[in-house]
C-alpha cells in the first residue's frame, strides 16, 4: 500500500503551486497523477514540460494516441490506460484505435501498427531497435525526427507510469469509466 499523498493546491509544497494551478487551468481539475507529482515540483515541471513538448510534436492525435497508450499498457498502467483513453474520445481519436491499443489487437491501419510495434520495440529493448526495425519505420512513411519524437514521449510515460506503479494513483472520476486492468 502507498502512502503518497495526492496533493490540492492549498497541501502542496510551494513551488508545485503555480504549477497545479496550470492544470487546473488546463484541464480544469487537478489530475491526481499531478496532485502525486507535486510532492516534488521538479518531477511535477519535467512532466508538464515533456506533455507540453510532445503533444506539439509532428505527431497527429490518432499517433499521439498510439505512443502514449502503447507505452502505458505495455507498462501496466492503471492510471494512464483510462486517462489517456478519456484525452483520446476528447482528441475525437477512433474508438477502434483506442480499443485495439487497450485489448492488444491489431491497429487499423497499417502505418499506425507500425508506429505501434517501433514504439513497442524501443520499450522493450531499451532503444536497441534493428536496423529492419527502422527500415519498415521510414518505409511507412515516418521520419527520424518522429523516431526521436517516440523516445520523447516514452520520457514522459516513464515518469507518469513508473510514479502510478509506486503511488497506486487513484484514476480520477472523469475516467473511471474506462478503467483497465492488464
Amino acid at each position: 500500500m502507498s502512502t503518497l499523498k495526492v496533493h490540492t493546491i492549498e497541501s502542496a509544497p510551494e513551488n508545485s503551486k503555480p504549477l497545479l494551478e496550470n492544470s487546473l487551468k488546463s484541464f480544469g481539475m487537478i489530475p491526481n497523477l499531478h496532485g502525486v507529482l507535486a510532492e516534488s515540483p521538479g518531477i511535477l515541471e519535467a512532466y508538464q514540460m515533456l506533455h507540453g513538448l510532445f503533444e506539439n510534436s509532428s505527431f497527429n492525435n490518432d499517433e499521439l494516441t498510439v505512443v502514449w497508450q502503447t507505452i502505458n499498457v505495455e507498462h501496466g498502467c492503471h492510471y494512464c490506460v483510462p486517462a489517456h483513453t478519456g484525452i483520446a474520445h476528447m482528441m475525437k481519436v477512433d474508438g477502434e484505435i483506442t480499443d485495439a491499443l487497450r485489448n492488444q489487437t491489431a491497429m487499423p491501419n497499417q502505418k499506425l501498427q507500425t508506429l505501434h510495434e517501433t514504439t513497442l520495440s524501443i520499450v522493450r529493448n531499451r532503444g536497441n531497435v534493428t536496423d529492419a526495425e527502422l527500415e519498415t519505420f521510414y518505409a511507412a512513411g515516418y521520419s527520424q525526427r518522429q523516431l526521436l519524437e517516440i523516445i520523447l514521449g516514452l520520457s514522459q510515460k516513464v515518469l507518469s507510469n513508473y510514479v502510478n506503479h509506486i503511488a497506486e494513483t487513484p484514476v480520477d472520476k472523469a475516467f473511471e469509466k474506462f478503467a483497465w486492468k492488464k
